[in-house]
């Protein structure tokens, strides 16, 4: 409990550096230069402002210096990061596994909310993140059967950290195939683009970080759940279906958490 409280604290600190590169990254701006100011005003944000969601408490929502409204996704990103850092070390304890698990869903958390407002996936959130995803594999094993088939039905033999790395390296790559072979046929069959490529290398991430198993699963997940909450999101706010834009990585994010969660390894203690 101990080192899970630890993590939602530092879980918290890490939703407020990536509420910087929602807002920035899309924008093409550096998160490292200017500090952390109101996006209204521009006035640079005091330390004491800044603390995780007490602040946004404190100033019930608005800035200090010009009174204008702070979006509720700042507090909801850093309050959803914590406590996913929480869980994860809660349930697997202070293991590769569970640190692999909070990179991934902070990575996750924030192309989540970057795409649903700016419709934009960083490169830097997703090719990057399937890099550090990679960098882990060697070091925290998958358990994956279905990339496992695959090598044996091709017969390769491996075990240890190289195992590890050829089912994320698989994982990273077939269902980001498989999604862009199926946004490439919608564009031949409609004669306009229906995927945007960010959805794909968000893909790459996914199974860099989870395997070939669970990112299928985050497919089928994210393509039900965006095409219900999408339908219903059109009745109800009477948009034009050929026109309205759907933020697909928004519901594979969702769906990612979803499954990485569902999915946990077992501790082993």
């Amino acid at each position: 409990m101990i080192e899970a409280t630890l993590a939602l604290l530092f879980g918290l600190l890490i939703g407020s550096f990536l509420n910087v590169c929602i807002h920035r990254w899309p924008r093409g701006r550096s998160v490292v230069r200017p500090r952390s100011h109101c996006v209204r005003c521009r006035k640079p944000i005091a330390w004491c402002d800044n603390i995780p969601v007490l602040s946004y408490a404190l100033l019930r929502g608005r800035c200090r210096s010009c009174g204008k409204h702070i979006s509720i996704r700042y507090p909801a990103v850093e309050l959803i990061t914590g406590i996913l850092w929480f869980y994860f070390v809660w349930k697997l304890g202070p293991v590769v596994e569970a640190a692999k698990l909070c990179v991934f869903s902070a990575i996750t958390v924030a192309l989540i909310f970057s795409d649903l407002e700016k419709r934009i996936l960083p490169d830097e959130l997703t090719l990057g993140g399937a890099l550090i995803g990679l960098a882990f594999a060697p070091f925290a094993s998958l358990h994956d059967e279905s990339s496992m088939g695959l090598l044996w039905l091709f017969g390769i033999e491996s075990g240890g950290r190289m195992l590890g790395l050829l089912q994320a390296a698989i994982g990273a790559a077939l269902p980001a195939l498989f999604l862009w072979g199926g946004g490439w046929l919608y564009l031949k069959l409609r004669h306009r683009e229906g995927l945007g490529f960010g959805d794909v290398k968000l893909m790459v991430m996914v199974g860099a970080f989870l395997g070939l198993q669970s990112a299928l699963g985050t497919l089928l997940t994210g393509s039900i759940l965006g095409s219900v909450v999408s339908l219903l999101y059109i009745w109800i706010a009477k948009k034009d279906a050929s026109t309205y834009q759907l933020p697909f990585g928004t519901f594979l994010g969702v769906a990612a958490l979803a499954v990485a969660i569902w999915d946990l390894p077992v501790p082993v203690r």
